[in-house]
């Protein structure tokens, strides 16, 4: 399916690009780069939600470009800006990486995030692509979440498999990867529960639904994807460094980017982390799951 067209996408954004807008405003205001005009743009973009690691990066080869090639006025150096936010937000492996037959994507996040319903989303997107897909409900500890999956799954033409609520979701899983192989499914969507209780608890709960699944389908899963609400923040931050301790994440997918998140966090998320953005949520309805592209998203973003 195609890009999101870049007006829908700016819509989508209009939110998180309010945050931003000041940096446009110095680029028309065509002001010298001068002290102020750094601090100024340091301010923006840190409470922008790009946080004062990834802003000091990307502002230090900013000003050193600018020295270099003597730039005199605002709009080059936010040129460039743009630019460089892109190249921070491009990784290999952009896309989602189906390998096997069955693949199966483990997707993980915590309660509220937005998961089972990315879920049902991915699954939406990838019967429209012709694929059989079987949903997992491996959150077996939130009230109704097997319930909130079955009906993505109707609406996602994507069988269902779950277990009773409170059951240990390695068995669950165990469950759906076998019937995935035995029916010839194209892609299995793992859900898990998004309990954050302590962290060792969580890397053994993950640890043993990864071997479970390597068992039964070796080098699978093929994705890892965590779900990040990204008007959490700079919380969101710490989530993806815990989850990425805990296994082996490929990829990340945002949501909530039509609501109050600033747009920054998703530029800091994928500096910090290093883990490629694979998709974003910019709405409620079952198409706005968007495969994620940096330039888009930042001209999306920038543009007034």
């Amino acid at each position: 399916m195609a890009w999101f067209s870049l007006p829908k996408l700016r819509d989508a954004l209009f939110k998180s690009r309010t945050a931003l807008s000041r940096v446009e405003e110095l680029a028309r205001e065509r002001g010298p780069l001068d002290d102020a005009f750094w601090e100024e743009l340091e301010e923006t973009l840190i409470a922008a939600d790009f946080g004062v690691e990834t802003t000091e990066k990307i502002l230090g080869s900013l000003r050193e470009v600018a020295r270099k090639e003597f730039w005199r006025t605002s709009d080059q150096a936010v040129a460039r800006f743009r630019t460089d936010v892109a190249a921070f937000m491009t990784r290999p492996a952009q896309a989602l990486m189906l390998k096997g037959k069955p693949a199966v994507v483990l997707v993980v996040g915590v309660n509220g995030s937005g998961k089972t319903t990315t879920i049902g989303k991915l699954a939406a997107r990838l019967t429209r692509e012709r694929k059989r897909v079987l949903l997992v409900a491996g959150d077996t500890f939130r009230a109704a979440a097997a319930e909130q999956l079955e009906i993505w799954g109707q609406r996602a033409r994507a069988e269902v498999i779950r277990g009773r609520e409170g059951g240990d979701p390695a068995a669950v899983v165990f469950d759906g990867v076998t019937a995935a192989k035995a029916r010839n499914y194209d892609v299995c969507l793992v859900d898990t529960a998004g309990r954050l209780q302590t962290k060792i608890n969580l890397m053994e709960e993950l640890k043993k639904i990864r071997r479970i699944i390597g068992r039964e389908l070796p080098d699978q899963p093929c994705e890892t994807l965590l779900v990040l609400d990204a008007a959490t923040g700079q919380n969101a931050l710490s989530q993806a460094s815990l989850f990425n301790e805990a296994t082996q994440l490929t990829g990340l997918v945002l949501t909530k980017l039509d609501g109050t998140a600033k747009g920054g966090i998703v530029v800091a998320i994928a500096d910090r982390v290093g883990i490629p953005v694979k998709f974003i949520g910019v709405g409620e309805r079952v198409e706005q799951l968007e495969p994620f592209e940096p330039k888009a998203f930042v001209d999306a973003l920038f543009e007034a």
